[in-house]
């Protein structure tokens, strides 16, 4: 998202809803790591105990 994408939004639709947007893109990757080391420790959990636990 450039600068000039940022300014339209804002003025079109309005600081706050420019904010939530600019935010929920940029912790996007972040969220898609966090889970992704979620599922590598369920594994690694579910190996040490011996239990099956399908991902989904």
């Amino acid at each position: 998202m450039e600068v000039k994408d940022l300014v339209d939004l804002i003025a079109n639709v309005g600081f706050p809803v420019a904010v939530s947007a600019y935010l929920l893109i940029r912790l996007e990757k972040h969220i898609d790591t966090l889970n992704t080391s979620i599922n590598k420790l369920n594994t690694i959990v579910s190996t040490k105990l011996g239990v099956i636990i399908e991902n989904e």
